[in-house]
Formats: C-alpha cells, sequence, structure tokens
C-alpha cells in the first residue's frame, strides 16, 4: 500500500470521541449538532461508530472515492456527509451504510472526521464528547469486519495482516454500483 501523507498535509483529519456517559449526548442531539455544523460551512464533518472505521487508510479512501464521484459529476446523495457514510460503510444503500458504520444511543466511541479549516479535536467539544484516543485508530479484527459485511469466508482468503485491504477493496466497489438518481443498474 501506498505511504499515507503526514497528518500536517491532510485535508481530512479524524480523531477518537466517546460519550461522557451511556447515551449522553443522545444521537439525535449530535445530528442536530453536525446538520448545524454542516450548514455553516462547506467542510465535511462526520461521526462514525469507531468499531466501524478501519484506520485513516480506510476514512482517506472514503473520501477520496466520494471527492472522485463528485468530480465526475455523479453525486450519490445531495448531501456530502451522508454520500460519506456509503463510501465509509462500502455499501450503496444509505439505510444499510448507516446500520453498519453510523451511530446510535448504545455507541459508546467514535470517530469524529471533519475537513479543514475545521479541526476534529474542536468537533469533539462542541458536540459535547470527549476526546478519546483508543477509539481511532484500533485494529481491524473480526468484529469490524462482521459490522462491515465482510464474511469469515473472505476472511479466510487473505492473511490477517491483508483484512485492511479487505475493507479498502468494499470501499472500491461503491464506485462500481450505478448512482440510484441513474436508474441503471451498473456502470459498464
Amino acid at each position: 500500500m501506498a505511504p499515507l501523507p503526514p497528518p500536517s498535509e491532510r485535508s481530512l483529519q479524524a480523531a477518537g470521541a466517546r460519550r461522557p456517559e451511556p447515551g449522553k449526548p443522545s444521537t439525535s442531539d449530535l445530528v442536530k449538532q453536525l446538520r448545524t455544523v454542516a450548514q455553516e460551512t462547506p467542510s465535511l464533518v462526520a461521526v462514525f461508530d469507531a468499531r466501524s472505521v478501519a484506520g485513516e487508510r480506510h476514512l482517506l479512501s472514503a473520501w477520496a472515492h466520494l471527492g472522485r464521484s463528485r468530480s465526475r459529476g455523479e453525486p450519490r446523495l445531495r448531501d456530502r456527509g451522508a454520500e460519506y457514510a456509503l463510501y465509509v460503510a462500502g455499501d450503496d444503500q444509505l439505510p444499510r451504510a448507516l446500520a453498519k458504520v453510523g451511530i446510535s444511543d448504545s455507541t459508546l466511541e467514535m470517530v469524529v472526521v471533519a475537513e479543514r479549516p475545521l479541526d476534529p479535536v474542536q468537533l469533539i467539544e462542541r458536540l459535547h464528547l470527549e476526546s478519546f484516543p483508543s477509539a481511532y485508530p484500533r485494529p481491524v479484527d473480526e468484529e469490524m469486519l462482521d459490522r462491515l459485511g465482510i464474511s469469515p469466508m473472505e476472511r479466510a482468503s487473505v492473511p490477517r495482516t491483508a483484512w485492511e485491504g479487505l475493507v479498502l477493496e468494499r470501499v472500491a466497489l461503491v464506485d462500481l454500483t450505478a448512482p440510484a438518481a441513474h436508474g441503471t443498474r451498473a456502470k459498464h
């Protein structure tokens, strides 16, 4: 795999966070706050369940695919943050994607993602969460692959050290399905 650019050169940054206590702030409060931030800035902001994020390459790959899709004039959804969730989940349907990577009231640890000039650490404070560096990045494990819909048979086909590659492959596969608005089933 290609080396990642140094953090100081990345336009997309992420940080681990957690709720100060279970269920608080509520998921609906977090979503409202995210929408407010998204309306104030053109920068992408997102929050994902940390158990579904396979590290920096995962988030950066999803972001790159999102950018390429939009630059080709092929957005899948109006909302860039929701479309980003499709790529992070490796799924072309938003309800399934959110079931894989989205947060719920039972989510304790999260990954807060923001494009510059926003800072994910400041965003954590604004969302009334606590910084929690051990939430992100975390190693790719069986639970994460299960959450992302990567079967035991798929993971048995590669060494454990290549599991991150299975996640990145899922991200790339989203581009092979046609955007729903275009009415076709596959790109040729």
